[in-house]
């Protein structure tokens, strides 16, 4: 097993090479995985030939599946979400916008896992936006402002009944269930303290993220805006290239991303799974 890190000026990814995570792997070489990961957000493993029960074998390597409350999973393979786009589709690109994946839910997932299989030749991109050295390079005064805050988060933007995918009005190959329980709202601190690496984050995204706790709208609004336009900046962001046989795995503590498009008329199909995480408390 070989690290070649980092794999952009973002201090964000790993790449782990000379590794067959068909097999199940050693304590050692779980726990020097891991190690990587939560060191640098995002790890990938290029050519990698897995069917889907040696992909559910390795992600519980890391720890129990996590839960997709509005994403329909495979029937067959029922902690797998099928993330597939013909060639022909009209709907937009499913996670076109930064995000934290699930960050409404009480404990959020720590990972999310992607296995590529059909890789368009163009677009496609996958961003991430490392949020531990977005907070690192805030000025003192910003800290001491942001430091115990809460935020609300919730799903109704994009999975309540009159959210973005319920009212899109395209067909669309991937299963999305849209329901009032999206409008339920879930408080976390603004500054999170990764419990593996120690560091403090942004746990924060324009998707889920909803209001700072105590604040007007328009206080929320603002401060909210400033920071996402920091966390945004270049220096920041990771852009990920796929190709096929292609597993990477992301910190949801560490990382928010988004989904590029450009590739229309062409079939995209990646295979997805969540690992449960903790409480931001």
């Amino acid at each position: 097993m070989e690290f070649r890190l980092p794999v952009s000026s973002s201090n964000l990814g790993v790449e782990i090479q000379n590794i067959n995570i068909a097999k199940t792997l050693s304590d050692k070489e779980i726990n020097g995985i891991r190690e990587q990961w939560v060191n640098y957000g995002v790890a990938i493993f290029p050519n990698q030939k897995l069917n889907l029960e040696e992909y559910e074998n390795f992600s519980q390597q890391f720890g129990p599946f996590g839960e997709e409350p509005f994403l329909i999973p495979m029937q067959e393979h029922p902690h797998i979400v099928k993330l597939h786009r013909k060639p022909d589709e009209e709907a937009a690109h499913f996670g076109g916008a930064w995000h934290s994946d699930w960050s409404f839910q009480s404990a959020p997932p720590s990972a999310t896992m992607l296995y590529s299989e059909i890789i368009p030749p163009t677009g496609g991109d996958t961003l991430f936006a490392n949020t531990a050295d977005a907070y690192d390079d805030l000025t003192s005064e910003t800290k001491e402002k942001i430091k115990n805050l809460r935020c609300l988060h919730s799903a109704k933007l994009p999975y309540a009944k009159d959210g973005v995918y319920a009212t899109e009005g395209k067909k669309r190959t991937m299963k999305i269930h849209t329901s009032d329980e999206a409008n339920k709202t879930m408080s976390h601190p603004l500054v999170r303290n990764h419990k593996e690496t120690g560091r403090k984050t942004l746990f924060i995204n324009p998707v889920y993220t909803i209001e700072i706790e105590g604040f007007t709208k328009e206080e929320s609004d603002a401060l909210l805006f400033e920071l996402y336009v920091h966390m945004a900046q270049e220096k920041y962001i990771y852009r990920h290239k796929w190709q096929p046989d292609m597993l990477i795995m992301w910190d949801n503590r560490t990382v928010m991303h988004m989904a590029e498009g450009g590739y229309d008329g062409y079939e995209r199909l990646l295979h997805r799974i969540t690992i449960a995480g903790d409480r931001t408390e």
